[in-house]
């Protein structure tokens, strides 16, 4: 039987910090189902998939406590710079679309964070990349396509493991042993939980589904001179992020698009180029109508490298979000960013420069499902509705 837990929390969580330590909650233990920070960052109440012992909810709590320490403690709030602030452009709908997708059948949940898309959301998601197809032709970015499974021992090479373990997803097969196989066949079925195959009969991991989308593109350019001392390309792909209890509607997906252009080269031309493609994008947004902001922001890393690299990519303006805003429950929702990654990769994965020194990098990306659902947010589900630009651009 479910059950509920409140108590009080040894470190205050700061403000700026409540949505970041509440998304890692998810991750603490299979135990919990949901949590939610009081307003004051005093105490977090966990909502529990059944009731536990005395000596497991105090197990429990000790893990949340370690959280909350490793996160907030000495927290500082980071200097937010605002590039841009349209949030309060005036938008005609303030209802959530997602009932209205899955009572139209425009959205099929297929299992938490895995969904299919109808003809309505599949075109609006077209129009969108068309248009991002247009941005990357103005930089004459090179397409790309990448495969959906990625390097395990690339990755590692990148460090993904240490800052990113709790949203990887594997992919794995079972061992070439004919006594495995023919049991799997033979025994394998779907229970509450997962497959009830033994973990045994799974080779290891050499794969992974893969994250982003830019990774790809340095991999190919490691370990040798950059050509021509500077690229650009363009791609889209899936990317997968397992984010547990918080996979919810199209905001945060297991499965999702996304489309990049990918800069490689000296500093200043990858910081150009990313401010030219954030003023294009500009725009276009002012053109479709939509209520958005583009603040600084940093990564979802995971508790142990969260302050570290987060500070980090604060104090260097690394990054940057999209955030489009969300009328219905008065929030908003990243939908593209702005990123330099300074010479991380090209130090990581020896991309060097005419000159020896290490290559940077940078991208701008879009989420697309993301971005599709924002804009439904703000417009709804009637193309009659929605600014010039879009609905004529609907059907072509």
């Amino acid at each position: 039987m479910a059950a509920e837990h409140r108590f009080a929390l040894q470190v205050i969580i700061p403000s700026h910090l409540v949505g970041q330590v509440q998304s890692k909650l998810a991750y603490v233990d299979e135990a919990i189902e949901a949590a939610q920070i009081a307003p004051d960052g005093d105490s977090v109440q966990l909502q529990l998939r059944s009731s536990l012992s005395a000596k497991v909810l105090s197990a429990l709590e000790a893990k949340v406590q370690q959280v909350v320490a490793d996160m907030a403690s000495g927290a500082l709030p980071p200097k937010v710079e605002i590039l841009e602030d349209h949030m309060a452009r005036p938008v005609p709908y303030a209802t959530d679309p997602m009932p209205e997708l899955l009572a139209r059948a425009e959205v099929s949940r297929e299992h938490t964070g895995i969904y299919s898309l109808g003809p309505l959301v599949t075109r609006l998601i077209e129009v969108f990349e068309r248009y991002f197809v247009r941005l990357a032709a103005e930089f004459e970015a090179a397409p790309q396509r990448f495969p959906t499974l990625i390097s395990a021992e690339k990755l590692d090479r990148v460090k993904y493991f240490r800052a990113f373990p709790h949203s990887l997803t594997f992919a794995t097969h079972l061992r070439e042993d004919l006594h495995v196989i023919n049991d799997f066949a033979e025994h394998t079925h779907y229970e509450e939980t997962g497959l009830n195959a033994p973990p045994e009969a799974f080779s290891k991991i050499q794969a992974l589904l893969s994250p982003a989308v830019c990774y790809h593109y340095y991999f190919a350019l490691a370990d040798r001179p950059l050509p021509g001392g500077q690229l650009t390309a363009t791609a889209v792909g899936h990317c997968f992020r397992y984010e547990s209890s918080n996979l919810n509607t199209l905001e945060r997906l297991w499965d999702f698009t996304m489309r990049e252009i990918i800069f490689v080269g000296p500093a200043d031309f990858v910081l150009e180029n990313r401010e030219r493609g954030r003023q294009k994008v500009a725009a276009y947004l002012e053109q479709i109508g939509l209520a958005y902001l583009v603040e600084s922001a940093n990564d979802p890393f995971f508790v142990g490298e969260f302050r570290k690299q987060a500070a980090f990519q604060n104090a260097f303006q690394l990054k940057y979000e999209i955030r489009a805003r969300l009328p219905f429950k008065d929030s908003s929702l990243a939908v593209g960013s702005y990123n330099y990654h300074q010479d991380f990769f090209g130090r990581h994965l020896n991309i060097t420069l005419p000159d020896g020194k290490p290559a940077h990098t940078g991208c701008v990306a879009f989420g697309l499902e993301r971005l599709a659902y924002a804009f439904l947010s703000q417009y709804g589900l009637e193309p009659a509705a929605w600014p010039a630009l879009v609905r004529e651009a609907l059907h072509g």
